[in-house]
């Protein structure tokens, strides 16, 4: 996995500006950003009351979420500055060092997630920590998994282009050092894991995958 640390701790204090739409490079990755959060948490709603494993939590704004909607949140973050951040909005919850392959909780939970982080890993760590995760999770549970993904080739190179023409730097230089996969290399990591899929189109980048442990959608 890649080091990002060093540069998830700058970006803390500009996170939640660039989430909610001030930097205009970003706007489209984090359209409904709120609604694709709220979404996420909807996925849960038969695990109401029960133990979320949250990762990569970044600000904190997920977490918060979860726990208004009565889950109990395990929320783990790499860096030292986003956990700050998270833990003065939340400062009734304890916030965990860890990330996708290193995680020290002994109890199962019954839904795992994670919102706009997955991408942090390549596909072959993407593997590793799919099977790890799945060790952490009761069966019938849920992984939800909110990032940019990509349907098609096709529409990977148009995307790609466009950003290129509208001269969005930042961004595409993102999208080219990033780990952003097609939704089916994702999806058959989880198939050879027994686990079944929905799949939702949020908005021009971003994805939910919600994926059913032992393939029972309850």
């Amino acid at each position: 996995m890649g080091d990002f640390t060093e540069l998830f701790d700058q970006w803390a204090v500009d996170y939640d500006r660039t989430v909610y739409g001030i930097d205009n490079e970003y706007k489209e990755v984090f359209e409904r950003y709120d609604h694709i959060l709220s979404t996420v948490c909807d996925q849960l709603q038969d695990k109401k009351g029960g133990v979320v494993l949250e990762i990569g939590v970044g600000t904190g704004n997920l977490t918060s979420i979860l726990y208004k909607r009565g889950f109990h949140v395990i929320p783990i973050e790499p860096s030292q500055e986003m956990r700050k951040i998270a833990k003065n909005k939340l400062s009734h919850i304890e916030i965990y060092d860890g990330h996708f392959l290193n995680i020290h909780i002994s109890t199962k939970v019954d839904a795992i997630v994670t919102s706009y982080a997955f991408h942090h890993l390549d596909q072959k760590e993407k593997r590793e920590a799919i099977y790890y995760l799945d060790s952490f999770l009761k069966e019938g549970g849920k992984v939800v998994i909110a990032d940019t993904m990509f349907e098609s080739k096709k529409y990977k190179k148009a995307l790609y282009k466009e950003v290129e023409n509208e001269k969005k730097l930042h961004l595409l230089n993102d999208l080219n050092t990033e780990y952003y996969e097609y939704i089916e290399d994702i999806s058959k990591i989880f198939e050879d894991l027994d686990y079944r899929m929905d799949r939702k189109k949020m908005n021009k980048y971003v994805w939910i995958m919600t994926c059913y442990k032992g393939g029972n959608k309850k």
